[in-house]
Order: C-alpha cells, then sequence, then structure tokens
C-alpha cells in the first residue's frame, strides 16, 4: 500500500502575513496548502505491515505556493515565501 491510500487529499487556502524584503511593506497572503488527513478506517486489502504504518500516521499539511507577488502597487516583485513551515502536522480532533 501507499501512503496516499491512508489519507484524504483536500486542497485549502490560508491566510499568512508576510513582509515583502523588497518594499517592506507587511500584508496578508492567501498561501495553497495540501491538506491530508488520516482516514477513519483501513483499506479492506492491507496487511499487519499495512496496520502499523496506519497506526504512526497523523494527519499533516504541505504548503504548495513557494513564492508570492508583493502586492504594494509601486512594488510588485516576486519573493520567496520564508517564516512559514513548508509542513505542519494538524491537531487530531
Amino acid at each position: 500500500m501507499e501512503e496516499r491510500d491512508f489519507f484524504n487529499e483536500q486542497n485549502e487556502q490560508r491566510s499568512h502575513m508576510l513582509t515583502c524584503p523588497h518594499c517592506g511593506k507587511a500584508d496578508e497572503y492567501q498561501l495553497a496548502w495540501l491538506v491530508r488527513r488520516k482516514r477513519n478506517g483501513l483499506p479492506r486489502h492491507a496487511d499487519e505491515r499495512d496496520r502499523a504504518r496506519f497506526a504512526k500516521a497523523q494527519s499533516y499539511m504541505v504548503r504548495k505556493d513557494d513564492m508570492v507577488a508583493c502586492k504594494n502597487i509601486r512594488c510588485r516583485k516576486r519573493f520567496e515565501v520564508a517564516g512559514v513551515q513548508s509542513v505542519a502536522f494538524l491537531q487530531s480532533a
């Protein structure tokens, strides 16, 4: 089994405060995330090794955007997203 079989994938937009390194203006930017939430149950064709991997698996999200364009009309330069983790684990509910 592959890791994707343990999760439900969904694309989400989340807002983050970022500061442009060129002009210094701080603003709120929408970043795209791939959210993988752990499924409630294991698929039927799983063996013992898959059950052990499923027990250790936990929900997480991966940032898809690495670059954003500055919202300042005079600047508009693209800059790398810094200060926001690229992978974040989600709390289980």
